[in-house]
C-alpha cells in the first residue's frame, strides 16, 4: 500500500510538472503582452488552470483492486487450512500414543489394512463372516426405521404439545423421567418385549432418538409471536391452515435441529446396541474383531462410523436449507 501511495503522489507531481513545462512558453508570451500585473495574474491563472485540467484528462490511476480469482483462492485456502492442520494434529497424537504403547497401531500400518479391507467391502462367507460394507448398510437399515418412526411419532406430538398448554402441563413430568435414562438400559426391555435382537435394537433407537425432536419442536411452536396466532383466530382459520401456513414455517429450523441431535443420537445407540445383540451391523463388527484383537480394523471401524455420521448431518443440514422459509 505504501508503494501505491508513493507511486500515485509521484505521477501526480510528474503530472503537474507537465503541465507548467508545457506552458511555460505560453505563460511567458502572455506575461509580455499583459499591459498590467493584475492582468499578468489573470493570465497566469487561466494558462495555468487549463494545462492542469488537460493533464488530468489524460492521467490514468493504477488499479489497485485484486481480482476475482485471487480473491476466491485467499477465501479456499481460509477454509481449507484450519481443518487440514487439525487432522495433522491428530494423526501427530495418534503416531506419537502408538510409538509409545505396545500392540497400538500407527497411522501407516491402519491406512495398509484399510485398503486391503476396502478392497473387497461386500464379500459374504456366511451370516457371521461378512464385509464391512454390509455391516455399515444393516446398520444404517436399522437406524433408518428407528429414527423414522421418532420422527413420524415425535414430531406431530411436539407440535400438540407446544400448541396445547394442558397437554404440555401433562407431558412434562413423563417426558423429564423417561428422557434422561440411559439407551442401553431400554434393550432388556426390547428383548423382553420383541423377543429378537433385531426389533430390540430398533426400539433402542426409536426410544433414544424421539426426545430431541420432541422437545425441539414443542419449543418452536411455543416460540410463535402471539401476534400470529391472534391474525388467526381473526381469520378464523382452521387448525390445519394455523399448522401449515404459521405453525410449521415458524417451528422449521426448531424442528430441524431436534432431527439433527436425533440422528446424531441414533447412530450413537446403534453401536452400542449391536455389540450386545449381535448379528450383522458395525456395532457386532467391532466387537468381533476385539476377539480377534485386530485393532487396525477397530480403528477403521471408528473413523467409518465418525464418516458416515458427519454425512447424515451434512445430508440433514442440506434438506433443511432447502426447505428454509428464510
Amino acid at each position: 500500500m505504501e508503494w501505491l501511495v508513493h507511486s500515485s503522489n509521484s505521477e501526480r507531481e510528474g503530472m503537474m510538472m507537465t503541465a507548467i513545462s508545457i506552458n511555460k512558453e505560453s505563460l511567458s508570451e502572455s506575461m509580455q503582452e499583459a499591459n498590467s500585473p493584475v492582468e499578468n495574474t489573470k493570465k497566469v491563472i487561466e494558462i495555468t488552470t487549463i494545462a492542469t485540467d488537460k493533464a488530468k484528462a489524460g492521467y490514468k490511476p493504477v488499479d489497485s483492486t485484486p481480482s476475482k480469482f485471487s480473491v476466491q483462492s485467499k477465501a479456499f485456502l481460509q477454509w481449507l487450512i484450519p481443518p487440514v492442520l487439525g487432522l495433522l494434529l491428530l494423526v501427530g497424537i495418534w503416531a506419537m500414543i502408538a510409538k509409545f504403547t505396545a500392540g497400538f497401531p500407527g497411522p501407516a500400518s491402519t491406512l495398509k489394512a484399510a485398503v486391503m479391507l476396502f478392497s473387497d467391502p461386500f464379500y459374504s462367507n456366511g451370516p457371521n463372516d461378512q464385509g464391512i460394507g454390509w455391516n455399515i448398510l444393516a446398520s444404517l437399515e436399522r437406524v433408518g426405521l428407528g429414527f423414522g418412526m421418532a420422527a413420524l411419532i415425535g414430531i406431530p406430538l411436539g407440535f400438540m404439545i407446544g400448541r396445547f398448554e394442558f397437554l404440555s402441563r401433562m407431558t412434562a413430568p413423563v417426558i423429564s423421567l423417561l428422557r434422561p435414562v440411559s439407551p442401553l438400559a431400554w434393550l432388556p426391555i426390547g428383548l423382553l418385549v420383541f423377543k429378537a435382537a433385531d426389533p430390540a435394537s430398533i426400539w433402542v433407537i426409536f426410544i433414544s432418538a424421539i426426545w430431541p425432536m420432541i422437545i425441539n419442536t414443542a419449543v418452536g411452536v411455543s416460540k410463535v409471536p402471539q401476534d400470529y396466532m391472534n391474525v388467526a383466530k381473526v381469520l378464523n382459520l382452521s387448525e390445519w391452515k394455523i399448522v401449515t401456513k404459521i405453525l410449521f414455517p415458524s417451528v422449521l429450523p426448531y424442528m430441524m435441529t431436534g432431527v439433527r441431535l436425533s440422528i446424531g443420537v441414533a447412530w450413537l445407540v446403534i453401536v452400542a446396541a449391536e455389540m450386545l445383540t449381535g448379528g450383522v451391523g458395525i456395532g457386532f463388527w467391532v466387537w468381533d474383531e476385539w476377539n480377534n484383537l485386530n485393532v487396525e480394523h477397530i480403528i477403521i471401524a471408528i473413523f467409518v462410523v465418525g464418516i458416515v455420521g458427519l454425512l447424515l448431518e451434512q445430508a440433514l443440514i442440506l434438506i433443511a436449507k432447502k426447505f428454509s422459509y428464510e
